[in-house]
């Protein structure tokens, strides 16, 4: 039996480390353009959107409800009205969201000392 007098979080660094240098062979290098605050931005902007997606999927699901639930044609519509208004003032607000959160992309962090948040 071998002995080595490695540390084991020495030994996950350099996995990690092996497995950063495969994804950047594989075509992922150009994500070290970018700041690790671009990079968090970004993970907020898709946590945002797969809530959002996550939201609209219930109320399509509360809709199928109440459609079968519905006992005439113009409780149908009103059911139908009220989704589709709701709808539209979900995806109204989350335009605002993503606009916002997109355009502080690439603005430096309060604790970056860099100007420039891409490192090109």
């Amino acid at each position: 039996m071998k002995r080595t007098d490695k540390h084991p979080k020495d030994t996950d660094q350099s996995t990690m480390a092996d497995a950063m240098s495969q994804w950047q062979a594989a075509g992922l290098g150009a994500l070290n353009w970018f700041g690790a605050s671009s990079i968090e931005r970004m993970s907020d902007m898709g946590a945002e959107w797969m809530t959002f997606v996550a939201e609209r999927v219930r109320e399509d699901v509360a809709l199928q409800h109440s459609l079968l639930h519905a006992k005439t044609p113009t409780e149908v519509q009103e059911v139908q009205m009220a989704f589709l208004q709701k709808a539209i003032d979900q995806y109204t607000a989350e335009t605002g969201k993503m606009i916002e959160l997109s355009s502080k992309l690439f603005e430096p962090s309060e604790d970056d000392d860099t100007k420039d948040n891409v490192n090109v």
